[in-house]
């Protein structure tokens, strides 16, 4: 024996570490608070961002789901000269014998007539609405329930009587229907028996004052001369419902079917396109948020690693007397990096909770499906944990480099 020591020194278990760097934490709360705060933002940010956006194409697939895919539309086109083309009057009933169609309804816009709130009102100010006339089935096949009122039936059809849409009613102020409830039309006062409720597949219905058809033809005079004879003016749009199975079959006929003279002058869409488009487009705009939250996480790494820093250099008599008392450089650097995990771990989660609980309370107010993706808070937890290493590896291995010696001159 030549009397070096050469028992090895003792390991401290993960719990006395974490114990250690909890410690560390407490004895400053104030300031680890502020500089979790910043992980904290950033994590919440990601979170909701992530969540918003996924909650929000659920909602939205699910109500595609609900309104169908099986609807169709062919509407006015162009022309080769470039004006506005005409549907023939007869191609609501050409697309209703069309093999694989289970409903047809149809809109016609008039086009001279406007809807004030009243004769008060400035001609010019007409809140972008429009007349249209419409079969007796477009609420059932654009599956758009009636919000307040009745639809037009057999009998109102044919008298000054409208249904406002959604967006119309709103924006001339009107909240309710009740008796005796008019609107300045064409000129003229139409009673108003219903207002329908938002369309999703059919926005155009929403900005509409509808009448029926014979109403359109005599008292607002939307015609179309038929072999010198005056009839009911042809229709700007008619949508289709075909069957679920058959709907591409449908879709490949619809314009020649509808004008067989001028296919080329009938626009065919299929407004589920439109919402499935939309969903896939929120997610555009996620990548300017998640920029936002990485900065915030930056910041926040930043803060951690000044308060690491700084605890480095108050606690040198600490970081001493723990060397001299027999801790070794790797039991030193451990604990301070071990403080800062520990810090953007506790901002990571309070980011995950406060990101949920934005998401929750944002999708349940719009009626969405509450759906955090796994890969959002996981993703925050794992940024937090990356950043807290990162962060604390530069003072840990400065407070690891301090000689027992040097340190304990500060105490």
């Amino acid at each position: 024996m030549n009397g070096t020591d050469t028992t090895a020194p003792p390991r401290l278990r993960a719990a006395d570490q974490l114990r250690l760097a909890g410690i560390g934490i407490r004895s400053r709360k104030l300031r680890a608070a502020l500089s979790g705060l910043g992980i904290a933002i950033g994590v919440a940010a990601i979170v909701a961002v992530l969540g918003l956006s996924s909650s929000s194409q659920a909602g939205l697939l699910a109500e595609i789901d609900r309104l169908g895919t099986n609807l169709l539309t062919a509407s006015n086109g162009q022309s080769f000269s470039g004006a506005v083309a005409q549907l023939p009057r007869q191609a609501p009933d050409r697309l209703g014998r069309l093999g694989g169609v289970e409903a047809v309804a149809h809109t016609g816009i008039v086009e001279d007539a406007k809807v004030y709130r009243s004769p008060l009102v400035p001609e010019m100010k007409t809140n972008a609405l429009k007349v249209q006339a419409a079969s007796l089935n477009l609420p059932e096949v654009l599956a758009t329930g009636i919000a307040q009122g009745r639809w037009l039936d057999e009998a109102t059809m044919r008298a000054p009587v409208t249904v406002l849409g959604a967006t119309a009613a709103a924006r001339m102020g009107i909240t309710g229907v009740h008796p005796g409830q008019r609107v300045w039309l064409g000129g003229r006062w139409f009673y108003v028996a219903g207002i329908l409720e938002p369309s999703v597949l059919a926005s155009e219905v929403d900005a509409s004052a509808l009448v029926g058809y014979p109403a359109a033809q005599e008292l607002l005079e939307h015609t179309s001369v038929v072999r010198g004879e005056a009839v009911t003016g042809p229709p700007s749009k008619v949508y289709v419902r075909a069957e679920t199975g058959r709907v591409a079959d449908v879709q490949a006929v619809l314009a020649q079917t509808a004008n067989p003279e001028a296919a080329n002058e009938v626009d065919v869409s299929q407004p589920s396109d439109a919402l499935t488009a939309r969903a896939a487009a929120e997610g555009a705009f996620n990548s300017l948020f998640l920029g936002l939250g990485a900065v915030a996480l930056i910041v926040g790494a930043v803060g951690v690693a000044n308060i690491m820093i700084i605890s480095v250099l108050e606690r040198r008599s600490e970081i001493g007397l723990r060397r001299a008392l027999g801790a070794t450089r790797g039991q030193i650097r451990t604990q301070f990096l071990a403080e800062a995990i520990v810090l953007a771990l506790l901002g990571g989660a309070a980011g995950v909770a406060a990101g949920a609980l934005a998401t929750a309370l944002y999708a349940g107010s719009r009626g969405w499906a509450v759906v955090i993706p796994v890969e959002a808070w996981a993703g925050g937890i794992a940024s937090a944990l990356l950043i807290g290493a990162l962060a604390g590896l530069l003072p840990a291995v400065r407070a690891a480099r301090l000689s027992p010696t040097e340190a304990l001159r500060s105490v």
